[in-house]
């Protein structure tokens, strides 16, 4: 008990970034604070559902409990809920667009019941909408998504690689979906970002040289701000700079490379944003390296 206590009180005093990856919820998501310890996170993310379709699975009294144990024990400060991959805020399909929007609503209030920080979700594309319409359907999406939420869970939107008219592809568009959702006062303050690594080297925000890293984190605060800047996925990129290729690399193994990473973690302003791995995980030593690469570059 002593060393679970002792790890809180260095997490809330120091408030040091910490780092997690993404960690398999099979056979029930209490299973995934255990697992995330294992391989050495100190943050985690998950599926609370199937990604591919499907529905979630009961989450009782007992496994809420389980979970929130199990946190505890294994000395995760905090948890994260990734949506289904098959979200679309702006297709035309009413069945696609109103599924989305009752599924991250769903997510946010099973978010809140398992103490989770944070909901992320991507956004969807504007190829049957077109960009005017995609666009307007997507921020008042996420607006009806929010409409009479009460939870503590906080819906996080994530950029896109920019291929095939993904929607928040750039700093402008992410700064524009904000604003449109903050429009009515009711909904300020009600979202936050998650960027992504990968997606933002695809769509052309460089990050492979610390110089880079400056232009880049100058140039999201001048347009988004950092101040809805909540979670990072810290992924290496397979493809080429402004390729929109949403391919994830083991860090150091990509296009961005090591200097990067090292410049995002160690840059100011991160300081209060915690890095999730999505990278691959070909083998069970995978994770293990590619964090002990973050926790080499903090600085505490």
């Amino acid at each position: 008990m002593f060393v679970v206590e002792s790890y809180w009180f260095m997490v809330i005093c120091q408030a040091i970034m910490l780092f997690g990856s993404h960690i398999s919820a099979a056979g029930g998501v209490d299973k995934a604070p255990e697992r995330a310890a294992e391989v050495g996170c100190e943050v985690f993310q998950f599926f609370s559902r199937p990604p591919q379709g499907g529905p979630g699975s009961k989450l009782t009294p007992s496994v809420i409990a389980a979970f929130k144990g199990n946190c505890k024990k294994f000395k995760q400060a905090e948890s994260y809920i990734h949506t289904p991959y098959y979200i679309n805020f702006a297709s035309t399909t009413p069945r696609i667009r109103y599924g989305s929007i009752a599924v991250v609503r769903e997510e946010l209030e099973r978010g809140t019941l398992l103490g989770c920080k944070y909901v992320m979700t991507h956004l969807g594309s504007t190829k049957s909408a077109g960009p005017k319409l995609g666009f307007h359907k997507t921020w008042r999406a996420v607006q009806r998504i929010l409409d009479g939420y009460k939870g503590s869970c906080l819906l996080l939107l994530e950029d896109s690689s920019g291929a095939g008219d993904l929607v928040g592809s750039t700093f402008e568009e992410l700064r524009d979906l904000i604003k449109n959702v903050e429009s009515a006062a009711k909904y300020k303050n009600k979202v936050g970002v998650c960027l992504d690594s990968c997606h933002m080297f695809a769509s052309g925000y460089d990050l492979s040289t610390a110089a880079a890293v400056k232009i880049t984190l100058d140039e999201f605060g001048k347009k988004v701000g950092f101040k809805y800047l909540k979670l990072m996925h810290a992924n290496d990129s397979y493809g080429e700079l402004g390729g929109k290729r949403d391919r994830h690399e083991h860090l150091g193994k990509g296009k961005i490379g090591l200097e990067g990473f090292k410049a995002l973690v160690q840059d100011k302003r991160m300081k209060a944003v915690n890095f999730i791995l999505e990278t691959p995980k070909d083998n069970p030593q995978d994770d293990p390296r590619n964090l002990a690469i973050l926790k080499k570059f903090r600085v505490h």
